[in-house]
């Protein structure tokens, strides 16, 4: 696990964080900072303490232990208020009034007058491309649109950050790379923590992330960090006998390891010479052998990193 030490920069910094509901402990003595900038990928599997630290995040709840500072201020204070916005897995909006009627209300509890609360109404809706969604109730809606609609919810007084809990969780492809494309259209102004059992689509987004596992936070990781050697990720669309063998004879390579079923992890060093780069030369390898590969990828996949 890497832990990065506080810095004036830091966006948010936890320090030994615990947090308990009677004798079971969700969280233990966790710490990290964030810095601004890309999204931040939140995973592990169920129970490991993932919206209790969102809730804590948040000023929800209280810690049993330990700090959490954002932005300089600790989680709760009043000065955090629009300046940070979550939106949980669940989320629902009241069927009885039109989507204009709810987002107005979210805004003027953000101290927007009436008249500038419509305008942020229209204008977060702009953001997720549903303007003409103002007049609807939610049930006219479809999954996909109602989720983006709870997603302007967050946007209203343009937050410095957005906790998103699942945001993709039951959509369809379409709806969700909508979501995934409206997320990396504002990182440049908003810092998004997303949490999610979809590794793929994180390491679509993130440039960092954080694994929990029974409360303990397990790594912290920038996965755009610079390494002395690179990673080609092959996924091959049947086995060959010689392919490990093959392979490993391939000059500059380091090791070859199966992940899974038919997908394997290249490491090769990185050198200065004159010789093709590695995925190049593994390309070229399938082409001579005739073998046939479904997909190769720069990099280890989030999966690899983490397990």
């Amino acid at each position: 696990m890497n832990f990065t030490p506080q810095n004036s920069s830091s966006l948010i910094h936890v320090e030994n964080l615990s947090k308990s509901f009677g004798d079971h402990l969700a969280l233990n003595n966790i710490s990290f900072s964030l810095d601004k900038g890309q999204p931040i990928a939140l995973v592990g599997p169920n129970g490991a303490g993932k919206t209790t630290l969102f809730s804590l995040l948040c000023g929800y709840l209280l810690p049993s232990s330990g700090s959490i500072s954002i932005a300089g201020v600790k989680a709760g204070n009043e000065k955090l208020f629009g300046r940070l916005a979550a939106l949980p897995q669940d989320a629902q909006f009241d069927p009885r009034f039109t989507i204009s009627h709810q987002l107005k209300f979210y805004a003027q509890l953000q101290g927007f007058t009436r008249k500038d609360a419509i305008k942020e109404a229209e204008r977060t809706l702009d953001l997720v491309g549903l303007s003409d969604t103002l007049q609807a109730k939610p049930n006219e809606l479809s999954h996909g649109m109602r989720k983006r609609v709870a997603i302007a919810q967050t946007l209203i007084g343009s937050p410095e950050i957005v906790m998103l809990d699942e945001a993709t969780a039951g959509l369809d492809p379409i709806n969700a790379r909508e979501v995934r494309e409206l997320v990396a259209s504002l990182s440049s102004d908003i810092t998004f923590i997303l949490s999610s059992h979809d590794l793929s689509e994180l390491e679509r987004l993130c440039s960092q992330v954080l694994y929990l596992e029974k409360g303990q936070l397990q790594q912290h990781q920038n996965l755009q960090s610079e390494d002395s050697q690179q990673y080609i990720t092959l996924r091959m669309k049947q086995s060959y006998d010689n392919f490990l063998e093959l392979v490993q004879n391939v000059s500059s390579v380091v090791s070859v390891k199966q992940t899974q079923s038919n997908e394997f992890l290249i490491t090769s060093a990185i050198t200065q010479t004159d010789e093709p780069p590695i995925d190049l030369q593994i390309l070229q390898l399938c082409h001579q052998q005739k073998w046939q590969y479904s997909q190769l990828t720069n990099g280890k996949t989030l999966e690899n990193q983490l397990f």
